[in-house]
């Protein structure tokens, strides 16, 4: 990891390679008076295990990439000390969406009417990023947004104004060397730390400025791809695309992991979305391969998992079984909503037992399967749960829904054009 103190250059850090853990780079200080990341020794690591040739994904979507055998697993540390976590009262009817398309090597800023669901693009947007960006989270003060740039191996970061206008500050910040290319951005609900997950096999965490306890880390997976953390903050699960697994840690009060105890376990293939519901008891793995979600229920003092009676779950498109793309959890936590990625993509809708966690298909008779647009690559929500929106890569656009609280039906309310495929999407107030 490349960094800097204060306004010296640093000089890059040597990197090293074979098939036991080793550490690797330095820790980056971020301060809220000047957002620029500073140099500090030796608070990156990066992790190495052997891994079976496979494809590699770069995208915060179902996207493959033929031709990568990837061959490290990292863990690097990121400060977004200093940063003011504000806490906005009563509710808005506007919030802004960010989406990112990586054909233009750009970011969208949007005004969302979260009455309609309709967007109102940003004066100035779309803003450049790196190469292929893949995703992008938002800080929960809404003055800062965090790019990351699987084309380049970095992570931009963003000052956010007041009317959603975005500023970029440099320098990037380096995921590591290539091929580290970071696939999906987690961030904590406190804002202090930054996980990146990248498609190369490794995980970077972004944490505080001390040096963490029992670093490095091992994931035991093989191309990580997409991850999760808990509302607490205590706990961060990652998708193994290439292994079939998701890998558990805990996260202490300084950002450090430590991998949970019977992790990695055994999910359907090609893992490629996770989704907690908002009380923290119940995960949800989309199984891209297989046509199924995986369903579990969560010990919230150790983070183990616990198997869903019936899970996996299938998802049926007609006669035929099709890839499970992503999925979310409503803001009530009573509903489970489920993208196919298809030429014709579809949502689908679940009630889930507030006991169990175990989700039940909310009737056909009230519309679902829902059609969204081709190629269903991720489903998020807004910040209020009223509305999901799901990203669609060939025809290039976002579908807007409303939730209907009593039952879980969705309306399709909007439909805007990203002028290019879309792999991610953060909301916020």
């Amino acid at each position: 990891m490349a960094g800097y103190r204060g306004a010296t250059p640093g000089s890059q850090s040597p990197s090293k390679h074979g098939w036991r853990a080793y550490a690797l780079g330095d820790r980056a200080r971020y301060s809220d008076s000047n957002p620029r990341w500073n140099r500090i020794a030796r608070s990156c690591f990066q992790l190495v295990n052997r891994l079976s040739p496979g494809n590699s994904r770069g995208m915060d979507c179902p996207v493959r990439r033929s031709g990568m055998v990837s061959t490290r697993t990292t863990l690097a540390i990121f400060a977004l000390s200093g940063v003011m976590v504000l806490v906005a009262c009563g509710s808005s009817k506007r919030q802004n969406a960010y989406i990112t398309t990586p054909q233009n090597s750009g970011v969208a800023a949007f005004r969302l009417d979260t009455n309609t669901g309709a967007f109102k693009q940003v004066l100035g947007s779309p803003y450049p990023t790196g190469v292929s960006p893949t995703s992008v989270v938002v800080h929960p003060s809404g003055k800062f947004a965090y790019v990351s740039n699987a084309g380049e191996n970095t992570i931009s970061l963003y000052k956010i104004g007041s009317t959603g206008a975005m500023t970029e500050v440099a320098p990037r910040v380096s995921t590591g060397p290539s091929p580290s290319q970071p696939s999906a951005l987690l961030i904590d609900p406190s804002g202090n730390f930054l996980y990146s997950i990248n498609s190369a096999a490794n995980i970077s965490s972004s944490g505080v400025l001390t040096v963490v306890t029992g670093s490095p880390y091992q994931t035991l997976g093989f191309t990580p791809i997409r991850g999760a953390i808990a509302p607490s903050g205590k706990l961060l699960y990652v998708a193994n695309s290439n292994s079939a697994t998701i890998t558990g840690f805990t996260i202490d009060s300084s950002g450090g992991l430590t991998r949970v105890p019977n992790s990695p376990v055994p999910v359907g293939n090609a893992p490629n979305w996770i989704a907690i519901d908002p009380s923290g008891k119940f995960l949800y793995v989309a199984n891209l391969q297989d046509g199924t979600f995986s369903g579990f229920t969560i010990d919230s003092g150790t983070g183990n998992l616990t198997v869903m009676s019936g899970s996996p779950f299938g998802v049926v498109s007609g006669t035929a079984i099709t890839p499970v793309s992503s999925l979310v959890v409503d803001a009530s936590g009573k509903y489970l909503y489920v993208t196919t990625l298809s030429t014709t993509s579809n949502v689908y809708g679940y009630t889930i037992d507030g006991t169990s966690g175990v989700p039940t298909a909310i009737s056909t008779g009230s519309g679902f399967p829902i059609a969204a647009g081709g190629s269903a690559g991720f489903i998020v929500s807004d910040t209020t749960g009223t509305l999901v929106f799901v990203g669609n890569q060939t025809s290039s656009s976002i579908s807007g829904y409303k939730i209907t609280p009593s039952s879980g039906v969705l309306t399709l309310v909007s439909t805007t054009s990203t002028s290019s495929a879309p792999t991610s999407m953060f909301v916020v107030k």
